[in-house]
């Protein structure tokens, strides 16, 4: 090799680098939606369907065009979003596919899903983490928690599989892990979770703060005066827990919502494109 192609080499690596690039900022996206369009135009699995149907109640009771949907939005996340088994779990179809469909029901009309997650992590029991809280004082302690899932800015999304299943089989407790740490996904596509998500125009924000915090208050004095909730004390601990926890029971307990908070239920009906009081 001559010493003027050896110097030549590495402006020739940059100038391919920087094409491949150019060419991915100007095809990239266009090939991917070209993908998930045929994505979503396969043929849904029976094997899939089956598994829908035995271990979820709230799909038998989608509407037709509600299923449909959401089995096109499935067949995008599965084919984009790897799963691994932790702690010696052996992740299976059937896992893949709960999860999915319990993810996706917060994607319905949306036409990226979950653009920041990389993986999704299975455990075979709630895991633990270690984490410093201050106290009252403000002095911090080491806290070790038993979480059941938990989701991570950086792109995860941790799951105990029991609390997958339990959270699926008891489809109108409004308690779902699944739908509870995607709704924190949604929320940390723009940043840290702050229990307002990414909502487009600016006046949406404005009616968003107002309906949110009034109804974050209002469970906070319940809470206080000691009266029942239909979200519980984890949704007064902060904003973030709080847009989780609601969303939880806007799918599985929507007439509750509708009923006791209605500005509350429309502003998530806005947000997720859907309205689960059609669906009973």
């Amino acid at each position: 090799m001559s010493a003027s192609l050896a110097d030549a080499l590495p402006l020739l690596a940059v100038v391919a680098l920087a094409g491949a690039i150019v060419a991915w900022l100007l095809f990239g996206p266009a090939w991917a939606e070209w993908r998930r369009r045929r994505l979503r135009a396969r043929p849904f699995p029976a094997a899939w369907r089956t598994v829908l149907r035995r271990h979820w109640p709230l799909y038998r009771q989608l509407p037709p065009d509600v299923q449909r949907q959401l089995q096109r939005q499935m067949q995008v996340f599965l084919a984009e979003k790897p799963f691994l088994g932790c702690q010696g779990l052996e992740v299976t179809e059937d896992m893949r596919v709960l999860v999915a469909a319990q993810a996706c029901l917060l994607a319905l009309n949306r036409r990226q899903l979950f653009p920041k997650l990389r993986q999704i992590l299975l455990y075979p029991s709630a895991f633990l983490v270690d984490r410093v809280r201050p106290d009252g004082t403000g002095v911090l302690h080491d806290r070790r928690d038993a979480l059941a899932g938990e989701s991570w800015q950086q792109g995860q999304v941790i799951l105990s599989w029991p609390d997958v299943q339990e959270g699926a089989a008891l489809a109108a407790d409004g308690r779902n892990v699944v739908i509870h740490e995607f709704a924190h996904q949604l929320d940390q596509e723009r940043g840290p979770a702050s229990g307002a998500p990414y909502l487009g125009r600016r006046e949406r924000y404005r009616r968003w703060a107002a309906v949110f915090s009034a109804e974050f208050e209002r469970l906070r004095q319940q809470l206080a005066q000691g009266e029942p909730t239909l979200f519980g004390a984890y949704a007064a601990t902060e904003p973030a827990e709080f847009f989780a926890v609601v969303s939880e029971a806007f799918f599985e307990r929507p007439a509750e919502v509708a009923a006791g908070h209605p500005a509350l239920y429309s502003e998530l009906a806005g947000y997720y494109s859907v309205d689960p009081l059609s669906w009973a």
